[in-house]
C-alpha cells in the first residue's frame, strides 16, 4: 500500500510536503503527551485523536511505525515558565500524596479515557523522570558546545548566542529582537543573562520534593529538555514526524529545535505537525473561564455547560468532522449534530448487511468511493472529506434498502468493505451509538433475538405477543420499523 502518496503540512516550512520517511518502509513519530497532574480534558482529546489517525493510516499504508508519546511527570512549572512550583509537586503537596502517586493516579485515568476514545497505545510511552541521566548528559553536550551556562546551580540555554549561528524562532516565525525587548524588564530573571533564555536544569529549592543529583546542583530538568532527549533516544538523531498541539509550538517546540541543534549540530525532526485548538462558544477553553470540561464530564454529562451525556465515539466523530489544522468550536448543538450523524452511519452499516443484491447497479459513486477516500486521506489527513464520502455511501445504502435503487453483489461488497475500512480501521470508530456506550455486539444480538421472537409471533398471528414486545421496546426508547426483509431498529437518544 505504500504506493499511496501521503502529503502532510510541515509547520516548519508552512506548506504541504510529500511524506518521505528517512528509512524506507519505516516511520518514526514523536508526539508530546500529557503532564499528568489532573484529569484528561477535551483539549487532550484532539491531539490524541489527530495523531492516532496518522498512526493508523501510516500502518495501513504499510509502514512499520514506531510511535513515541511521552509522559511529563517532572519539570513542567506553573504557567509554562522557568519559575513557580512544579505542577505535579504542587498537586502532591495539596493532596498529601507522593508525586509519583499523583502521576500514576492521573495516568491511569488518562489511559482509561484514551481507551474509551479508541486511541491505539503508542509503541513506547517514556516518562521524563525515567530519563534523568540522559537529560544530564544532553545538557553537558549543549554546554560543551558553548550554548548553555550555569548560574547559581541552575543551567540556562543561551538563546542570543545560539541565534548568532542558527535561527531561534524559525518554527513559530518569531523575531528574537522583539522577544528580547519584551523580556528585558521582567522581574525574577536575575539568574539569566537574557529573559528569553530557558532552563535546562533548575536547582531545587529546599521545599521542592522531586530532585536528583547533577554536576551543578540537586535539582530537576527543564520541561523542554525531555522531548529532545527521549525523541532522539528512541527514534535516532534524525526522525520523521514530531507532533503536538499548536499551543506547544512556542516556546516548547521552538526550544526543542534549539536544544537538539546545539547538542547534535543538526535538526532532528523532518516534519513538524500541529493540531489546532478547541474553543467553547468561541472562547479558549480554560479553568478561569469556567468552560474547562474533562472527558469524564463529557461522558457522564455532569458539567454545567452540557445538556446531556455524550459517548466517546460521539466525541471522536465530532473532532474528526473538522480538519486537524482548523479551529474547532465546541457546543451542545455541534455535539448533538455529530451524535445524529454517527447514528445515520451506524444505521446504514446495519442495513448494508441485510441488503439483497441484484444483478445490476445504478450508482457510479460506488466505483469511485475507495479512491475518493484515499485521495482525501492523502491530502493531509482530510478526515472531514472522508466523512462526507461516508455519508454519501450511507445515503446510497438507504436508497437501495428502500428499494429505490439497485446494487450488484460486487458493488455491494466493495461499498461495505470500503465503508468499514475507513470508518473502523482508519478513522478508528467503533459501534457506540448510544450515549451510555451499551450498544455493543451482545446488546444488539439481544434486541435482534427479541424482534425475531416478535416476527415468529406475527407469523403465527399471535398479535398479543407481537404487540407486547413492540410496545415494551418502544416504551424504553427503541424505534422499530418493519421492512420487507424483516425489521430495523435503533435506540433513540
Amino acid at each position: 500500500m505504500i504506493e499511496q502518496q501521503l502529503t502532510v503540512y510541515n509547520t516548519l516550512h508552512r506548506k504541504k510536503e510529500r511524506f518521505v520517511p528517512i528509512h524506507p518502509g519505516h516511520a518514526g513519530m514523536y508526539v508530546c503527551g500529557p503532564t499528568v497532574y489532573g484529569d484528561a480534558h477535551l483539549g487532550h482529546a484532539r491531539p490524541a485523536i489527530t495523531f492516532d489517525i496518522l498512526f493508523r493510516y501510516l500502518i495501513h499504508l504499510g509502514y512499520k511505525v514506531r510511535y513515541v508519546r511521552n509522559i511529563t511527570d517532572v519539570g513542567h512549572l506553573e504557567n509554562d515558565a522557568d519559575s513557580g512550583e512544579d505542577k505535579i509537586s504542587k498537586k502532591a503537596r495539596l493532596e498529601e500524596l507522593e508525586p509519583m502517586e499523583v502521576v500514576q493516579t492521573y495516568l491511569n485515568r488518562y489511559h482509561t479515557s484514551m481507551n474509551a476514545l479508541n486511541i491505539l497505545p503508542p509503541s513506547i510511552e517514556p516518562h521524563a523522570s525515567g530519563h534523568i541521566i540522559e537529560q544530564i548528559q544532553f545538557i553537558q553536550q549543549i554546554m560543551d558546545h558553548g550554548f548553555a551556562y550555569e548560574s547559581n546551580g541552575s543551567v540556562y540555554f543561551d538563546v542570543e548566542k545560539y541565534n548568532r549561528k542558527y535561527h531561534y524562532g524559525k518554527l513559530s516565525g518569531r523575531n528574537i529582537e522583539d522577544m528580547l525587548n519584551a523580556t528585558r524588564q521582567l522581574d525574577g530573571q536575575e539568574e539569566k543573562r537574557n529573559g528569553v533564555d530557558f532552563a535546562l536544569w533548575k536547582k531545587a529549592s529546599p521545599e521542592h520534593i522531586m530532585r536528583w543529583p547533577s554536576p551543578w546542583s540537586e535539582g530537576f530538568p527543564g520541561w523542554h529538555l525531555e522531548c529532545s532527549v527521549m525523541g532522539t533516544k528512541y527514534l535516532g538523531k534524525e526522525f520523521d514526524i514530531h507532533g503536538g498541539g499548536m499551543d506547544l509550538m512556542f516556546p516548547h517546540h521552538e526550544c526543542e529545535i534549539a536544544q537538539s541543534v546545539a547538542a547534535l549540530g543538526k535538526e532532528t525532526v523532518h516534519y513538524w505537525m500541529h493540531n489546532n485548538m478547541i474553543t467553547i462558544n468561541g472562547q479558549k477553553m480554560g479553568k478561569s473561564l469556567g468552560n474547562f470540561i474533562t472527558l469524564d464530564e463529557l461522558f457522564s454529562g455532569s458539567h454545567k455547560l452540557l445538556t446531556q451525556a455524550y459517548s466517546p465515539m460521539t466525541i471522536r466523530f465530532f473532532i474528526l468532522q473538522a480538519h486537524y489544522r482548523s479551529t474547532l468550536d465546541f457546543g451542545n448543538e455541534a455535539l448533538q449534530a455529530s451524535e445524529k450523524g454517527l447514528q445515520r452511519i451506524d444505521d446504514a452499516l446495519k442495513k448494508s448487511d441485510k441488503i439483497q443484491p441484484s444483478e445490476t447497479s445504478g450508482n457510479a459513486f460506488v466505483k469511485e468511493f475507495r479512491s475518493k477516500c484515499y485521495e482525501a486521506m492523502n491530502d493531509d489527513l482530510n478526515t472531514p472529506v472522508v466523512i462526507s464520502h461516508l455519508f454519501e455511501a450511507a445515503r446510497i445504502i438507504n436508497t437501495v434498502a428502500s428499494g429505490n435503487e439497485k446494487i450488484s453483489s460486487g458493488d455491494l461488497n466493495e461499498l461495505k468493505e470500503t465503508f468499514k475500512l475507513f470508518f473502523y480501521d482508519i478513522l478508528g470508530m467503533k459501534s457506540d451509538s448510544s450515549a451510555s456506550g451499551a450498544n455493543n455486539e451482545a446488546y444488539g444480538k439481544a434486541v435482534d433475538l427479541l424482534l425475531n421472537v416478535r416476527q415468529e409471533a406475527k407469523q403465527r398471528k399471535d398479535w398479543v405477543t407481537s404487540d407486547y414486545i413492540r410496545n415494551q421496546l418502544t416504551s424504553i426508547g427503541f424505534e422499530i420499523k418493519d421492512t420487507k426483509d424483516g425489521f430495523e431498529w435503533k435506540l433513540n437518544q
